[in-house]
């Protein structure tokens, strides 16, 4: 008769903190393997703690109630399939990421993370130590080689794994999503197969953490690279897969293989499930934005009818004596095609209040950006009140062309605890645009069809503060800009390598200046999702205050 090892996969949505909530998900997911006859039930990396965790694992308190909370766990599910779970552990003084193996009601093995990441939104050198490389884990007939995570990114653990005998690879991961991640990802673990002639689980976690959103797709391949099986992006799932014994090793036999989203479509979900997450998490079910008539409160505002249902978005349209007639229409447009409530503040009482009070001191001085931030900053102070009132979460709107170059208002328009498209450039919130009123899916909450109208998004740009006012007026279009920002902030390009490309010098020098000089306004900014490898927070760390301007050659 030929040997056959079921392994249940569950790409899960832990809770950072939440442990007795995160062991309840794996004991249901337990459930459902046992009765599917699964030999094996296996979660992501750091699952009982939820990740990241940051500084929250360096609390003793903490890490003592998750590996208490895993031992629990493993004595609650002795009677049927063995569970591999992610979670810390302290071991000789030292604290480990972990991957812990349950059989039989006891904790049978423990694989301790050897490859710690250290860029991007990582710096787990910081918290935890590098264990040493460990060799396979029985369970049941099969020798499973446990490449925690980044260990899979490297080749010297999982070729150690082949050489001391596994027979499979799994690997559990807290791999966060960023553009074009899943190729990356896939092409990787088709370099261990290759290398090792191993099949290879790559089990990733799902769900929105601060800025981070997990995106799962977890997949499944053979020996030379093929696939055998690839689970959903960005949703929960729980799916069995066969591992059949076979003269030249063992195999994984074909399960689901469920499509990815393009790439338009991944950004999308994933601003929609970081905010959800966010939200949920926190304890929020409900949101307020202010919604202008632009596009940027257009797509946020869509972007929260889908997470959350139209019925629990309050937009709020504050005019003052600068606000045309277009943009009241196309506010109520907007909201009116969503579905969402619309209430009206006007800001022109309170701005004629603050000048008056201002007046003496401003006696002699000639109006400027001084009264164009008042404006926006009333429309902040209001926003807070209603959100402190009714418990709603205040969403803010800037896109990450704003955000780089300072265009927004601190204690204004930058007031809120959210951001969705904090890393989604300007150029690509109009596209974005195009693409929700062309596509809807099943995990959107919001209605079908033209949600955002098309002259919100085809008009220019304006803030509205001063008469006739556009974007433009202060900034190189966006299209120039948003090349402009990409080189500098997310390849870290110099002024001069911009210039050989065909920028004008004294553009890229002054972009580059309120890129740096608006560091501070960043610092201080609500967190958003990210969508790039450089994204503001994590990603990208400067100093506030810095001298240094690149020359570019000159």
């Amino acid at each position: 008769m030929t040997e056959r090892f079921r392994l249940t996969l569950a790409q899960l949505n832990p809770t950072v903190g939440d442990l007795a909530g995160n062991a309840a998900l794996a004991r249901r997911a337990w459930d459902e393997a046992r009765a599917a006859g699964s030999d094996m039930l296996a979660l992501t990396e750091m699952f009982v703690t939820g990740y990241q965790t940051q500084d929250l694992v360096l609390r003793r308190a903490f890490v003592e109630e998750a590996m208490a909370t895993i031992e629990r766990l493993a004595a609650d599910c002795a009677e049927g399939p063995a569970i591999g779970i992610g979670g810390p552990c302290l071991e000789d003084g030292r604290l480990m990421n972990a991957y812990w193996v349950l059989e039989g009601g006891r904790v049978s093995a423990r694989v301790f993370k050897h490859h710690l990441p250290n860029a991007e939104v990582f710096d787990e050198k910081r918290v935890f130590s590098s264990g040493e490389v460990h060799g396979p884990c029985r369970v049941g007939p099969l020798r499973i080689g446990i490449p925690i995570c980044e260990d899979s990114w490297h080749p010297d653990v999982c070729e150690t794994l082949a050489e001391t005998g596994a027979e499979i690879l799994l690997v559990p991961n807290g791999s966060p999503y960023h553009r074009e991640k899943l190729d990356v990802r896939v092409n990787l673990m088709v370099t261990r197969v290759v290398e090792t002639g191993l099949p290879l689980v790559y089990l990733n976690m799902v769900g929105g953490q601060d800025d981070q959103v997990f995106d799962g797709a977890s997949f499944v391949l053979n020996p030379h690279g093929r696939l055998m099986a690839q689970l959903p992006a960005f949703e929960e799932a729980l799916v069995h897969v066969d591992f059949e014994a076979a003269d030249e090793g063992w195999r994984a036999l074909p399960a689901p293989i469920v499509a990815q989203p393009d790439l338009w479509e991944a950004d999308y979900h994933a601003m929609v499930l970081s905010l959800r997450d966010y939200l949920g998490k926190s304890g929020f079910s409900r949101v307020l934005l202010g919604l202008s008539g632009g596009i940027d409160s257009a797509l946020v505002a869509a972007i929260a009818a889908d997470a959350l249902g139209p019925e629990a978005v309050r937009c709020v349209m504050l005019p003052s004596r600068f606000t045309s007639q277009a943009s009241l229409e196309d506010a109520a447009a907007v909201a009116r095609a969503l579905g969402c409530r619309l209430d009206e503040v006007g800001i022109g009482g309170p701005q004629e209040a603050v000048g008056a009070a201002l007046g003496p001191l401003f006696e002699g001085t000639e109006p400027g950006i001084t009264e164009e931030n008042i404006q926006s900053r009333l429309r902040g102070l209001l926003l807070m009140a209603l959100s402190n009132k009714f418990g709603e979460m205040l969403l803010t709107t800037g896109n990450k062309s704003e955000v780089a170059v300072g265009y927004c208002t601190i204690y204004g328009d930058m007031n809120g605890g959210y951001n969705p498209i904090k890393d989604l450039y300007k150029t690509r919130v109009f596209q974005m645009c195009r693409w929700r009123n062309g596509h809807h899916r099943p995990w959107m909450k919001g209605p079908e069809g033209e949600v955002i109208p098309p002259r919100v998004i085809d008009k220019p740009p304006s803030a509205e503060l001063r008469e006739d006012q556009k974007d433009e007026d202060s900034l190189p279009p966006y299209a120039t800009l948003d090349a402009i920002l990409e080189g500098l902030v997310d390849r870290e390009e110099g002024v001069a390598e911009l210039v050989a490309r065909g920028f004008e010098r004294e553009t890229v020098a002054r972009i580059e200046r309120l890129i740096l000089g608006s560091e501070w306004k960043r610092f201080q900014s609500a967190p958003g999702t990210r969508l790039t490898r450089r994204a503001f927070w994590l990603d990208r760390r400067y100093p506030m205050v810095n001298r240094w301007r690149d020359a570019g050659g000159a």
